[in-house]
């Protein structure tokens, strides 16, 4: 398992991992357990995450197993929740009655936050990936990405390279692909947009799409873009994750138009990186590499740290990003799915 640098705001998870610290304030499941009472012995940690079928989500569950491995004597039982809420739920209530000692989730809908927090009660638990707030909307302790941050990266490579290829803005559109409802995909959007007007020298229309973050759904919502935009000859394409931007970039080319006058910039790499190794002409130019297993061994080691020594849950720890190509995603870990 490969482990990227972190910067945590708050108290530092573990010293294996890279991290800096400034306190930002407790919240209540920071808070549960305040009083230091540890556990020795055998650990269950849950980790429950939405579309667990996806690669970045498979990355994770595997990191996270790995750290388990490595602190020894802890335990990870997994769940599935798809993109089901009432599920979320149900598996909430399934683990709290197991009395496993502590929870990882990653929420279906960040809406469901005040229910899956006040479900878990004195049990120590951490937001992966998706942030979730209680009921007074104090932010429950998280382990991921900044989605703002993320999310203008790709778009100053992007508008990078669109501007290296001389493109006109009256006959490019940017595709933005991402489930439109989720903040974290609202988030990136808003940075992919910044970081694009900030390095493209232009401005292009954008043509935003809704999906669910899955490749067929992103394929099939860019099918029927194509149809309604005949006379456009070159795509930025983005989205809130791999799936979406690797969909619709498929759909473009599948749709006629020649990787050559597609620019896609990933997010992930897992996807985007299969023309790369596969040595294929392709849309696909650019990917911003995230790396599951770092968060996934991140959330552990928390918990960990949590139950036995009685350390506090770190209010937000960050993953680091990079931004590889065909040329570079090798040498950066990144692992095709």
């Amino acid at each position: 398992m490969r482990k990227r640098g972190f910067m945590v705001l708050g108290v530092a998870a573990a010293a294996a991992l890279a991290l800096t610290g400034c306190s930002t304030g407790k919240t209540k499941a920071a808070d549960a357990g305040a009083s230091g009472a540890t556990k020795s012995g055998a650990l269950t940690i849950a980790y429950l995450q939405k579309q667990g079928d996806q690669q970045y989500f498979v990355d994770e569950i595997n990191g996270a197993k790995a750290e388990a491995a490595k602190l020894g004597n802890v335990k990870i039982v997994s769940a599935d929740l798809g993109t089901d809420s009432n599920k979320a739920i149900s598996a909430m209530s399934t683990m709290v009655g197991q009395k496993v000692d502590a929870i990882a989730i990653v929420v279906p809908d960040q809406k469901i936050g005040p229910q899956v927090i006040d479900a878990a009660g004195g049990i120590p638990m951490i937001a992966s990936d998706d942030p979730i707030k209680n009921g007074s909307g104090q932010p429950n302790p998280f382990v991921g990405f900044d989605s703002v941050q993320m999310g203008t990266s790709v778009g100053t490579k992007a508008g990078q390279l669109f501007k290296a290829a001389g493109w006109s803005a009256s006959d490019t559109r940017v595709l933005a692909a991402y489930q439109q409802g989720l903040s974290d995909c609202q988030q990136r959007e808003q940075g992919e947009e910044q970081g694009f007007a900030t390095t493209a020298g232009t401005t292009v229309p954008t043509i935003k799409v809704g999906t669910d973050n899955s490749v067929v759904d992103a394929q099939n919502k860019t099918g029927a873009v194509i149809t309604a935009n005949p006379n456009i000859k070159h795509w930025v394409v983005w989205g809130c994750n791999d799936e979406d931007e690797t969909g619709a970039v498929t759909a473009l080319q599948n749709g006629g138009i020649p990787a050559s006058n597609i620019i896609g910039v990933g997010l992930g790499a897992y996807l985007t990186c299969k023309d790369w190794t596969a040595k294929k002409t392709t849309g696909n130019k650019a990917a911003l590499f995230i790396d599951g297993h770092a968060v996934g061994a991140a959330a552990v080691d928390a918990l960990v740290g949590k139950v036995r020594n009685g350390t506090a849950l770190p209010p937000t720890t960050i993953a680091k990003t990079t931004m590889v190509d065909a040329s570079n995603f090798a040498q950066a870990g990144v692992q095709c799915s």
